[in-house]
């Protein structure tokens, strides 16, 4: 084999899966952030770890598990993913100094209070659909040492819509390969992955870093970019899914000064009428439809992002 020069590109390692539920209980009325929390570190002490089998630099990811578990017992910012990134991002930078970078990845799966006797439950709660609250947040050494570089996105995974009508799909490419009939109502359903990236005030030290971070109203942003999403699906006529995904991604734009683009994937789930025809003439096809066959594949796939600004004359 010849002899080639080859180096260590780039490298991260930590802690993927760690498994937290925190409950609050500061009232009688308790709340659960049930988590999933990956956390990688970076930074060239690292290189020899893997060049030279030196662990001399190696922070035991059994070690940044625990750093999860220590913090959220006495952390203020559970319910807020950002912030609590942040905090355990920060927090691995100002305890190792040869730390560079923190890579951190938490997600929300949700649980909603339970409703006994037309009241909401204080302390019971059920797993409300596979629905997650996602953020990713990169937080880097400044030059000095005290500053820090922040980049967080943060997103909404696996939320499944679906309305009965006022979706259609007409005037599209028709060739020797199309078989698709068009659609002046149809249903319309997708599974939505949502990502949005935040402007991140800068940070001057490390003890800023909460403070600064705590000015971006996190939880609201997300809860509002769940509305649009779920008011315009359900309030627009839909010409494509092209065109309903362009008006949630603008809309939320538009709504936060904090945000800087917004990202959708959208698949389409196919529900096709069922021919009943052969059974005494059962009409089921066009305007008589309302038994529909599920399926899942192959599907469409919609993907874009709305940034703010004016589009480059390349784009255009």
């Amino acid at each position: 084999m010849a002899n080639v020069n080859v180096y260590l590109d780039k490298q991260e390692y930590g802690k993927d899966r760690v498994r937290l539920l925190k409950v609050h209980k500061d009232t009688k009325v308790h709340r659960v952030d049930d988590l999933t929390i990956r956390v990688l570190l970076s930074g060239p002490s690292f290189t020899t770890s893997y060049t030279e089998a030196s662990n001399k630099a190696v922070v035991a990811t059994d070690s940044m598990k625990n750093t999860c578990y220590i913090l959220a017992k006495y952390s203020k910012v559970v319910d807020t993913l950002e912030l609590f990134a942040a905090e355990l991002g920060n927090h691995f930078l100002n305890t190792y100094a040869w730390v560079e970078g923190a890579h951190v990845s938490i997600i929300r799966h949700r649980w909603a209070r339970m409703i006994i006797d037309g009241k909401p439950h204080n302390h019971s709660f059920w797993r409300d659909g596979e629905e997650t609250r996602q953020t990713d947040l990169f937080i880097k050494r400044g030059q000095n040492g005290t500053r820090r570089s922040v980049e967080i996105k943060s997103a909404i995974a696996g939320l499944l819509v679906l309305k009965s009508t006022g979706s259609a799909f007409e005037n599209f490419v028709r060739d020797e390969y199309t078989t698709l009939p068009e659609a002046k109502d149809r249903i319309f359903s997708t599974c939505v992955d949502s990502q949005w990236e935040f402007n991140i005030p800068a940070i001057t030290s490390t003890e800023q870093v909460l403070p600064t971070l705590s000015q971006v109203p996190f939880n609201e942003i997300y809860d509002s970019v769940r509305e649009v999403t779920c008011k315009t699906f359900a309030e627009d006529e839909s010409a494509s899914v092209q065109a309903t995904l362009y008006k949630m991604a603008a809309q939320s734009v538009q709504n936060w000064k904090w945000l800087n683009r917004v990202s959708y994937a959208l698949p389409n789930r196919h529900f096709f009428p069922v021919d009943l025809s052969y059974f005494r003439g059962t009409k089921n096809l066009n305007e008589h439809a309302d038994v529909y066959q599920p399926v899942a594949d192959p599907s469409g796939l919609i993907t874009a992002t709305v940034a703010r600004g004016v589009a480059p004359a390349s784009r255009l």
